[in-house]
């Protein structure tokens, strides 16, 4: 077992700070012993969660927890013994974390940014501020923003008085918005047994799903219907997914390009699919 990591996990969550194992590239483990290897279906490099079966989700930033029983606990037991780091989730603590990838981004914040607390990494410097937004990648070339349902390595301190989180930064995620129209969502009638356990699971759930579909980089349109698949499997047979749940799903979409005519196709065609 890497000792140091799980040293460095537990003094983190005794501060209050949400903490997750890392293996080498970054990439999290699952929370649970049923979701370990992505058997539950989230993405290749579980960087995103899942749309699993546990009583809340649990990969990547929704598996940080200050719970220092889950911490130690079975479900992690293999993964300090293969850990590469550790990472936490900054949004869970009112933080957000400017990631600059190489020195270029390094001398543009020091241009640009307001002085902060800063860390060293391996390529070049994590920027912290007090505060939280929606975390995005690649707002410009070698920066990315992370703060909500986003996870950043634990590097150490670092040095510098931490600051409030300017608009400079908030900025860096502001875009024109594409217009968005309005659709009629067909949305299932349910009646079977609610499996969410707790309402903050459906609402979690389709937050994520939102950002899976924001923060696809390619294959917009396959994303969007397997997010939709997802989302329909899980949680449209109870009756607790309502249009206006659905109506948030169509509207991310579109702010990707996608077309009332398309979001309507995928979510049609994910029912069919479901056998809905």
């Amino acid at each position: 077992m890497n000792i140091h990591h799980l040293t460095a996990a537990l003094y983190l969550a005794d501060r209050g700070v949400p903490v997750l194992p890392l293996r080498a590239g970054k990439v999290p483990f699952g929370n649970c012993r049923t979701c370990q290897d992505n058997a539950c279906g989230g993405r290749p490099n579980m960087k995103t969660p899942g749309p699993c079966d546990c009583p809340r989700p649990c990969h990547a930033w929704a598996a940080a927890t200050t719970d220092a029983a889950v911490i130690t606990g079975p479900a992690w037991s293999t993964a300090w013994k293969q850990a590469a780091a550790v990472a936490y989730h900054p949004g869970g603590i009112g933080l957000v974390v400017v990631d600059l990838d190489h020195a270029d981004a390094v001398t543009w914040a020091r241009r640009t940014l307001p002085a902060t607390r800063t860390v060293p990494t391996t390529r070049g410097e994590h920027w912290i501020y007090q505060g939280a937004m929606p975390s995005a990648n690649h707002v410009r070339d070698g920066v990315d923003i992370k703060s909500t349902m986003s996870y950043a390595r634990w590097l150490g301190p670092g040095t510098g008085t931490m600051t409030a989180l300017p608009d400079a930064v908030r900025a860096l995620i502001v875009t024109k918005p594409s217009p968005v129209r309005p659709v009629t969502v067909p949305v299932p009638t349910g009646g079977g047994e609610c499996p969410h356990r707790t309402p903050t699971y459906l609402e979690r759930g389709i937050a994520m799903a939102e950002q899976r579909i924001t923060e696809a980089a390619s294959a917009v349109h396959a994303t969007v219907y397997r997010t939709f698949l997802a989302v329909l499997s899980a949680h449209g047979r109870c009756g607790c997914l309502t249009d206006a749940h659905a109506a948030r799903l169509f509207a991310a979409a579109q702010t990707m390009g996608e077309t009332a005519r398309h979001c309507t196709d995928a979510w049609s065609n994910a029912r069919t699919a479901l056998g809905m």
